[in-house]
């Protein structure tokens, strides 16, 4: 594994925010035999008090009569940020909410995910370009 950055300038220059294929759901469902069912298709799973959240593609939403409330497709940030590390997830919601870009957050041990409307996914690529490009070092 390449080195961890835990400053806020260093993961912003090295995040090479990069669009993942497919198109994604979040869902919520209270019966645990069905989220147990769907958890091996999730691609991120969250207990929380009302229900087990899923990330799920959208054709495994669908195929289970799950509502879909917005489809969202995924950025990947391609950099190696600490779990320690502070400011990433800052600095990517600010801009792409200055843009009037919705987006959630999902943050795995090896990199941080950014889901958004599919119908914004090229806007936000846009803007996520242009943050690592302003916070990389003069050379």
């Amino acid at each position: 594994m390449p080195d961890v950055v835990t400053t806020a300038q260093d993961m912003i220059a090295g995040m090479s925010p990069e669009l993942r294929a497919g198109r994604f759901v979040f869902a919520s469902v209270t019966d645990t035999a069905q989220a147990a069912e769907l958890a091996s298709h999730a691609i991120s799973v969250f207990r929380e008090d009302e229900g087990v959240s899923l990330l799920l593609p959208l054709e495994t939403t669908e195929q289970a009569g799950l509502p879909v409330d917005l489809v969202m497709q995924c950025i990947t940030l391609n950099v190696y940020s600490s779990l320690e590390g502070t400011g990433l997830t800052a600095a990517v919601s600010t801009a792409l909410a200055e843009q009037g870009i919705p987006c959630n957050m999902v943050a795995a041990f090896h990199h941080d995910h950014v889901f958004v409307p599919e119908d914004q996914s090229d806007a936000a690529l846009d803007v996520l370009r242009a943050l690592q490009s302003s916070a990389a070092p003069d050379t």
